[in-house]
């Protein structure tokens, strides 16, 4: 390594004034081993630069050259790898990271070592060196550090000793010596001559050091005497001090005494202090004042001014009660006695405010003044904002309550929700038995049959039973959609009379008035239920003190049990430990409160939509709009209310009987049976879906259910075309095309007039089969008033597609020109007219009135029979050309007969 040290500085350093301190023999990692050397240079010229340098063996030869340079300054990290262990590998972190393996550890230590001693002395230590161990980075010596870093040589193995020894001259020392030089000229060119002079005047000095030593020794001898002197009088002061220290150490003795007195005295009076303030705060803060006591051992729950003063001292009392006592301050027979008192004024006070409150939801649940009389007018719930006014003057007391006395907190809360739900329970009974009985009367057929409701509450009650148990047979009030045969005949109309349900009425009997009375009874009963559920709840949440949220408290209410055998769902108190893992939150017990004061409630809505069912399916429509609006409502309000909660369970049956309505439409289409003896004309399904768009149309205007709707218009249209082509492909009497046609017209009239945007695809299809089968009824019928000439000129035809040349056609036996002038003669134009007028009274025959679709038809079959005709001259012109032969009427005589009967019909 010492040669090729050597040849480097000689061969590639000298050259470019540097000077090689330090050389690894290094391969790069993880590739191809490719030795080179990294070299630490210094250059000898200032200012100094340190270089690392990477050099390589030449390809070609065996001389080395340079490879890459580095600045030392450029360098931010050495990184070692592992500073415990014996590893060749390490970083160099430039403009990016460097990886090496040296040859040896030794190297690779020597090598870092140079470059650390090199960062001390000319980058003041600003590359950082990482698993590197404390061995190689010692300190260099002070008097390296002090030469500036600019001045100082660079250093690196047996050059580094003799740069240490080297001091520069300052530049006072330069500027004597110029000095000295500039008196002496010989000095340079007679060197022996100068140094025997400067050994000269060193002698010189020397001994005029040495006069003057031995000159002051006289003076060195009166500053001993002097001294001497001093000492003496230390000695006498010590001893002035020692005496003055024994006079001092009684004074600190006594003062001692003294201090220990004062302090005696100090802790006394701040033990005073703090006693005082401890009975001070005992006596503000555990002291009930007369009057509280008196308020809670017998004030007045019944009159404004007691029932603030209860409050006032209900308060004080809790208040004294939850005052956080110090340790000890129970032990003290004060503070129990005091206690004790606070628990008996709290348990007193519970009791009466407990036996108050009892009396007062007992004395309003047998309260039988606000219940409806049976045969009351108005239709109207009672309200009990009187009663929530007055109760709500105790809700801080009940608040007081539930803080301290939990059990009579639920026993109360027990008590009121027993009794007022037996209240709600009547009340809402007599007024859906009141709805039930003007609902039932908005039809004559209504009146006949439900004049006789029992008045009575159990016989209501069976009644409501009876309407749930056939609700689920019933198929809804027989609109248009449901009739079952054909209009316009007597046996048809005794046919369909025979199919309706005698305890329903017909929507066409059904007076529009009727369904809008049922719609504001309806309206009418939930506008009643809505305010009624929403103030009680108000009041509960207010009350019970449960519009904050208490997971860890247990609610005062009870959970459903499993049904009973009746149907009913009670309610029983759960543990106090139970509730507290049973509900997260004080909305869930309002909740529960509420479904056990209005337990009865969907019950009753239940059976009133059964009942609006059963006497017309159409009031389902009604009902669906009117519930989705107060649950939209409610919802808004509160989203997880009773109210909404209940409505929308509701809802869902309102919906379910929307929905039966609908597949009960549905299916008596798919049961018609038309006459055989009779024209079809316009089927009772489609006018039945004409009037059901058109109620609804006008039911679901502004609506926020209109979805559901919609899904219904495309299920009953659907069902409408298929058994209107059904009925059509079973029709004996009228032609399939005519059933079609005159169907589909009425359907496109229909869809084309309300609007119905969710049906514009069926209207469109509706607009294209009413015109394909007029179409085809027309091209159809043609072919009777001119059946022979029809006939020979497919014929004709027919020869050409076999590929008989056209004016060839002539001279085939069966179609020559004698052949033609026959046919032609068998149709002159009275016979045409003849045939034309049989057409017409045919046509009229098939059609319907309703539809007026008979000029429409007529007029078609004019188009179609001129374009025959035309066709027909086109073809004898084209097959037999030159022979002159003609129709025996012309289109101007067709437009005649025409015109002529259609005026004589």
């Amino acid at each position: 390594m010492t040669a090729i040290k050597h040849a480097l500085q000689r061969d590639i350093f000298t050259p470019n004034d540097e000077r090689l301190l330090g050389i690894v023999n290094v391969c790069k990692a993880g590739k191809k081993k490719k030795n080179c050397f990294l070299c630490a240079t210094v250059t000898t010229e200032r200012p100094v630069q340190v270089k690392v340098v990477k050099v390589k063996k030449s390809d070609k030869g065996d001389f080395y050259k340079r490879q890459l340079t580095w600045e030392l300054r450029d360098l931010t990290e050495v990184d070692a790898k592992d500073a415990s262990k014996e590893n060749p590998e390490f970083d160099l972190h430039f403009e990016k990271v460097y990886r090496w393996v040296a040859s040896s550890t030794a190297e690779k230590n020597s090598f870092i070592s140079c470059i650390w001693k090199l960062n001390q002395r000319y980058l003041r230590k600003k590359v950082e060196f990482v698993n590197v161990s404390s061995q190689l980075l010692e300190e260099l010596p002070k008097a390296e550090e002090s030469v500036p870093s600019g001045e100082s040589q660079s250093v690196a193995g047996g050059d580094e000793d003799a740069l240490d020894d080297y001091q520069e001259l300052s530049a006072r020392e330069e500027q004597d010596i110029e000095s000295m030089m500039e008196m002496c000229d010989y000095a340079i060119s007679n060197a022996e001559a100068f140094a025997e002079q400067l050994s000269r005047e060193l002698q010189v000095l020397d001994g005029a050091n040495i006069q003057s030593i031995m000159a002051s020794e006289k003076q060195v001898n009166i500053l001993m005497q002097l001294l001497d002197e001093a000492l003496g009088e230390v000695d006498t002061i010590e001893g002035k001090l020692s005496s003055y220290e024994e006079m001092l150490q009684s004074v600190k003795e006594q003062m001692d005494q003294i201090s220990q007195s004062n302090r005696l005295i100090q802790i006394s009076n701040t033990n005073n202090g703090k006693l005082l303030d401890e009975i001070q705060f005992l006596v503000h803060n555990m002291d009930l004042s007369k009057g509280h006591i008196r308020a809670l051992q017998d004030g007045d729950l019944t009159s404004p001014k007691g029932i603030e003063a209860c409050i006032n001292a209900a308060e004080a009392l809790l208040q004294c009660m939850n005052v956080a006592l110090l340790p000890g301050h129970d032990k003290l027979m004060a503070v129990k006695q005091q206690q004790h008192l606070f628990a008996e004024l709290r348990d007193t006070f519970a009791r009466r405010l407990t036996n108050h409150l009892n009396n007062v939801f007992v004395h309003q649940g047998h309260d039988q003044s606000s219940t409806l009389s049976q045969h009351t007018a108005e239709l109207t719930l009672p309200k009990h904002s009187p009663l929530h006014r007055d109760l709500l003057r105790y809700a801080k007391l009940m608040e007081w309550l539930k803080n301290t006395h939990r059990e009579k907190y639920e026993g109360l809360s027990r008590t009121y929700v027993d009794y007022m739900s037996r209240l709600y329970e009547r009340e809402i009974k007599d007024f859906f038995e009141i709805a039930k009985i003007k609902m039932a009367g908005t039809s004559k057929e209504a009146k006949g049959k439900f004049a006789t409701l029992p008045r009575k509450e159990s016989a209501l009650k069976q009644e409501t039973e009876s309407l749930h148990g056939s609700s689920g047979k019933l198929t809804g009030s027989t609109s248009s959609l449901n009739k079952l045969t054909v209009q316009g005949s007597n046996s048809r109309r005794s046919q369909s009379s025979s199919l309706l349900d005698m305890g329903n009425m017909s929507a066409s009997d059904l007076d529009v008035a009727d369904r809008t009375k049922f719609d504001k009874i309806f309206e009418q009963v939930l506008s009643e239920l809505e305010p009624l559920c929403l103030a009680e709840q108000d009041f509960v949440s207010k009350f019970f003190k449960l519009q904050q949220q208490h997971p860890t408290v247990s609610p005062p209410l009870a959970q459903p049990e499993a049904e009973e055998s009746d149907g009913s769902t009670p309610l029983r108190m759960l543990p106090q430990a139970e509730h507290r893992h049973s509900l997260s939150s004080d909305k869930d017990v309002v909740r529960l409160m509420m479904n056990k004061i209005f337990q009865s409630i969907e019950t009753e809505l239940n059976s009133l939509i059964a009942l609006g069912d059963k006497i017309d399916s159409f009031h389902s429509l009604y009902m669906l709009v009117k519930m989705s609006h107060h649950v939209w409502t409610a919802e808004n309000v509160d989203p997880a209310s009773y109210l909404s909660t209940t409505l929308g369970n509701v809802l869902v049956t309102v919906k379910r009987n929307f929905d039966k309505c609908i597949s009960s439409q549905i299916r008596q289409m798919e049961e018609v049976k038309i006459s055989k003896k009779s024209k079809v004309g316009i089927l009772p399904f489609v006018t039945g879906f004409e009037e059901f768009a058109e109620l609804a149309e006008t039911i679901f205007r502004n609506a926020e259910r209109r979805g559901d709707l919609d899904k219904a218009y495309v299920k009953l249209i659907r069902a409408v075309f298929m058994n209107v082509e059904k009925v059509a492909n079973e029709s004996q009497k009228t032609p399939r095309d005519v059933v079609m046609m005159e169907n589909f017209h009425h359907i496109f009239s229909t869809l084309s007039r309300l609007k119905i945007s969710c049906l514009d695809a069926e209207r469109r299809d509706a607009k294209y089969k009413y015109t394909d089968h007029l179409q085809s009824y027309v091209i159809n019928s043609l072919g009777q008033p001119l059946e022979k000439l029809n006939h020979f000129f497919e014929g004709v035809e027919a020869r050409v597609a076999q590929g008989i040349r056209e004016e060839e056609v002539s001279y085939q036996l069966a179609f020559n020109k004698q052949e033609l002038r026959k046919v032609i003669k068998e149709y002159p134009g009275k016979e045409v007219k003849k045939g034309l007028d049989n057409l017409y009274k045919k046509v009229d025959k098939h059609l319907c009135e309703e539809e007026s679709l008979l000029q429409v038809v007529w007029h078609s079959t004019q188009d179609e029979f001129i374009r025959q005709y035309k066709h027909f001259e086109d073809l004898i012109g084209r097959c037999y050309p030159g022979s002159g032969i003609t129709m025996e009427f012309t289109i101007q005589d067709m437009l005649e007969y025409f015109s002529s009967i259609a005026q004589s019909h």
